[in-house]
């Protein structure tokens, strides 16, 4: 990969890996960290890199340090943290939008990767299959499920409410 496909493919890529991430995370600034390694990672193995491939091995490295940021924020504990529930009172409809938000941050990390992937930004499942190192069949599975899931919890009520 020369100077110029790796200028090219930030150009090409940068924003809807950010999306990806952002959407993922909902942290603005932790998907911009990421993305930042994720393109150090791809100018540490330009060599190795096709430049046809680059988007689905930016994806891939993408995906695989934000687990590595959500398991690594996982086990560290924010003590100034305060749940805006316990302190606050939210009276009737909230946006769908929110909702929705909340129900997909709810799913499991691989089905809320995959789902992402495949309705946010219309990847086909053997895209996703390479980037998440799943085989097609487990890709369709967890949108299957992931899907069911939301439609369950959209559906619910209590949720809208």
């Amino acid at each position: 990969m020369t100077k110029s496909d790796y200028n090219q493919s930030v150009k090409d890529n940068s924003d809807s890996i950010y999306r990806f991430v952002l959407k993922n995370i909902g942290d603005a600034d932790k998907a911009k960290d990421i993305v930042q390694d994720t393109y150090v990672k791809l100018w540490a193995k330009n060599e190795d890199v096709d430049p046809l491939k680059v988007k689905s091995y930016l994806f891939t490295v993408a995906y695989r340090t934000m687990i590595d940021v959500i398991r690594r924020d996982k086990k560290q504990t924010r003590f100034d943290a305060v749940s805006e529930q316990a302190y606050g009172y939210e009276d009737g409809y909230s946006d769908l939008k929110e909702i929705l938000q909340q129900a997909i941050r709810q799913l499991p990390e691989v089905q809320r990767s995959a789902i992402m992937l495949r309705d946010y930004e219309g990847y086909s499942y053997k895209e996703i299959g390479d980037i998440l190192s799943l085989n097609e069949s487990q890709v369709k599975v967890y949108i299957f499920r992931s899907r069911a899931f939301l439609k369950k919890y959209l559906i619910s009520i209590e949720n809208v409410l």
